[in-house]
């Protein structure tokens, strides 16, 4: 419906909605993707992730890398090959990570692959060593840090502090039209679908059942044969990768990616989203998504000096009021129960382990 009165309607009609709107609609959109990705893991396996920022920053810069590569000769410095940056720091040839970003099927494959692989290690080694909780959630948090201070080293290649801009294009269109404009805010909104669809059929799964298990009772979750450290791994890379789509499809539409976005204020924001929109109910995390982020650019427009406090006192009093977020206010929050371990979740065996 956006776009369709962005590009129908005249900028004097009533309903016109304008170009600026779209851009600024078309973030909230990602942010909710991100939402949706934490409340995957957070809301439905327990896991308190203060860093999927790194996440949706790696996608994003994997779709900043091919619309560096789609800009060719038309840089400032005429360089066919190396970006501006590159030229700028006299650099002499394109690094071997650059190598395949010029095509879009590459850079879409990265897109997923990198936040995955990055989750799917750092995973691999913190639920095997049973790492949980506030220790776990302080690890996450360290691991975007350590990204971000590695972003701002110009010698990464990636634009140090300036990042990656001055896009063009994207498969030839134009980025700043009004049309591309609109695309790709439909292109996030079916993302966002995508998305909701793919963790509704993961949670409302025996697996699901599993998970919620593990966030209620992982102790007695283990004792009863299940591999916990396997399903948390999968949920926990399965969320980066949703995380990095909403990074890349970030990218385009607000023409800028740099190291900023993995500072962990943004991943412990967007975990307030999941808390006020109401956590474990999946459409609470995408709608807290863009109840906060529209009460922020009205918050940051009005009255800039003081949108933190005004964050942290939303965050105090969800806690304390609204434990359920806004879903549960509203009545119609759906949570999975916590399944009895002995009637609903058949004991894992050797047998039962073969048959599968």
């Amino acid at each position: 419906m956006v776009p369709i009165l962005n590009l129908s309607l005249p900028p004097s009609s009533a309903w016109h909605v304008s170009t600026t709107t779209v851009v600024l609609f078309g973030k909230y959109l990602c942010y909710a993707l991100l939402a949706l990705s934490i409340d995957l893991v957070w809301g439905y396996c327990g896991i308190l992730s203060l860093g999927h920022g790194a996440f949706f920053a790696l996608g994003g810069y994997a779709m900043g890398m091919h619309l560096m590569r789609e800009i060719g000769s038309r840089g400032v410095y005429g360089n066919p090959v190396l970006p501006d940056f590159m030229v700028f720091l006299n650099w002499k040839e394109l690094p071997w990570y650059w190598y395949g970003f010029d095509q879009l099927w590459f850079a879409l494959l990265m897109v997923v692959l990198v936040p995955g692989a990055l989750a799917f290690v750092f995973g691999a080694f913190a639920f095997r060593s049973r790492v949980t909780g506030v220790y776990l959630s302080i690890i996450t948090q360290a691991m975007t840090f350590a990204l971000m201070l590695a972003f701002f080293r110009n010698d990464m290649g990636l634009g140090g502090n300036n990042g990656l801009t001055d896009f063009k294009d994207v498969l030839g269109i134009d980025l700043q039209s009004d049309a591309t404009r609109c695309g790709l805010f439909a292109l996030s909104a079916v993302a966002l679908a995508g998305g909701f669809l793919l963790c509704r059929a993961i949670v409302a799964s025996k697996l699901g059942k599993v998970l919620v298990a593990v966030r209620d009772a992982e102790s007695r979750t283990r004792f009863i044969g299940y591999r916990v450290e396997h399903y948390k791994l999968f949920v926990f890379t399965v969320s980066a990768m949703m995380a990095g789509v909403a990074g890349a499809l970030y990218v385009p539409q607000v023409g800028i990616i740099n190291p900023s976005e993995f500072a962990p204020a943004n991943s412990i924001e967007a975990v307030i989203w999941v808390a006020v929109g109401g956590r474990g109910t999946l459409v609470g995390a995408a709608i807290g998504a863009l109840v906060v982020n529209i009460g922020k650019s009205w918050f940051t427009g009005a009255l800039p000096e003081l949108w933190l406090f005004a964050l942290g006192g939303l965050f105090i009093f969800v806690t304390l009021f609204l434990p359920k977020g806004l879903l549960g206010l509203l009545g119609s929050r759906k949570v999975l129960p916590a399944p009895a371990v002995e009637d609903e979740l058949p004991v894992e065996t050797p047998e039962r382990r073969a048959a599968e």
